[in-house]
């Protein structure tokens, strides 16, 4: 009997760690499917599928969202493109509120999207929140500004991510002699820390052919 019931629960987690993965996978999948199907209101009523082809077909949303965007790439690579955004920035640059926000915004985007940047570029081994406890955490960084005048010595800007959702975490200071530079790509790292320690990368010695 005991068998039986031990059996039973081992097929029943391996049929959750099956599942569950794949659910998940689905569920993120039909949210950003849904949340660009709604850029579908940006066409004329006659345009959209439901008008054309009598059904609503999921994913136009997607293709016309990766649509404008590329459009819009390709529209300011080139001269008159630049110069209508950098009027555009200007004009946004006058509004008080607004000028905070978006160039604020702007630069985090430009350090995080760049191929010259280097941000999130490295994983690292820090000690966080006290000595003695360790952490993954990745280089975002030197520190600028009036911050550079009170800090003696060489710093890295770090930021330490939470789990299993590391879009949230802390921005820290900390000099470059006590952080570890990791043999570990930031995909893998987050992986690592998304799954809460339980799925770790392979060894560096591994990887090496």
């Amino acid at each position: 009997m005991v068998r039986v019931v031990f059996s039973v629960r081992r097929y029943l987690i391996t049929g959750l760690l099956i599942w569950v993965p794949l659910g998940i996978t689905l569920w993120v999948l039909h949210a950003i499917v849904t949340t660009m199907d709604r850029s579908l209101v940006l066409l004329p009523e006659a345009w959209r599928p439901q008008a054309l082809f009598g059904v609503d077909l999921p994913g136009v949303g997607v293709v016309l969202t990766v649509l404008i965007v590329f459009v819009t790439g390709l529209f300011a690579a080139n001269v008159l493109g630049q110069r209508l955004v950098r009027a555009w920035e200007s004009v946004l640059g006058r509004i008080p509120v607004v000028k905070s926000i978006y160039h604020s915004v702007k630069q985090v985007s430009d350090t995080l999207f760049s191929s010259s940047g280097q941000a999130f570029r490295k994983a690292l081994l820090v000690q966080w929140p006290r000595p003695g406890v360790w952490t993954i955490a990745f280089l975002t960084g030197t520190p600028g500004g009036d911050v550079t005048r009170h800090l003696e010595g060489d710093y890295v800007s770090v930021y330490v991510p939470t789990t299993p959702n590391p879009t949230g975490g802390y921005f820290v200071m900390l000099p470059r002699a006590d952080v570890i530079e990791l043999e570990m790509s930031v995909d893998e790292a987050l992986k690592y820390i998304i799954s809460m320690g339980v799925a770790p990368p392979a060894s560096a010695a591994a990887r090496r052919p």
